[in-house]
């Protein structure tokens, strides 16, 4: 019993990192568009990141394609989007269902050069996001949409 009651701490500590963690990214989500550094920071971290979820490898796509804006090179910028889009659909493959990777999507999508060819999900995932917004539990992501999905 004492190393349940030893353990059972131990994971909400471990929990809390966690959530903690994924915070930072949708908290950041806005501003590495304009912030370099930033931006190559969380990537950084994202790569490194032991946590397997989808959310976690949807944010990671989000960046790599967020990061394209910030490369100089034409090949390098289609490449990093590339490798970003990638991972984003990779993420919706494992949680379709999952209203913060639509959004995530969704916004990428609604910001993406029409040249890139990658708008085909917008209705889709508006749609979704709409329906499926109170599923949503983090208040930054609610703000986000808001400003992205004018009512």
């Amino acid at each position: 019993m004492k190393f349940l009651a030893f353990i059972t701490p131990a994971i909400a500590l471990i929990w809390s990192f966690s959530s903690a963690d994924l915070q930072i990214y949708r908290h950041n989500y806005s501003k590495v568009v304009t912030d370099k550094i930033l931006c190559a920071k969380l990537i950084s971290d994202l790569e490194k990141e032991k946590n397997n979820s989808a959310v976690y490898l949807g944010y990671l796509g989000a960046y790599q394609t967020i990061w394209a804006n910030h490369v100089f090179s034409p090949l390098e910028k289609l490449n990093t989007f590339k490798k970003g889009k990638k991972n984003i659909e990779q993420a919706i493959r494992q949680q379709p269902k999952n209203a913060e990777l639509r959004f995530i999507r969704f916004s990428v999508q609604k910001n993406a050069p029409a040249f890139l060819g990658y708008r085909s999900n917008l209705k889709e995932d508006e749609e979704f996001i709409r329906k499926n917004r109170d599923a949503i539990g983090s208040e930054i992501i609610s703000k986000h949409i808001d400003a992205l999905i004018k009512d």
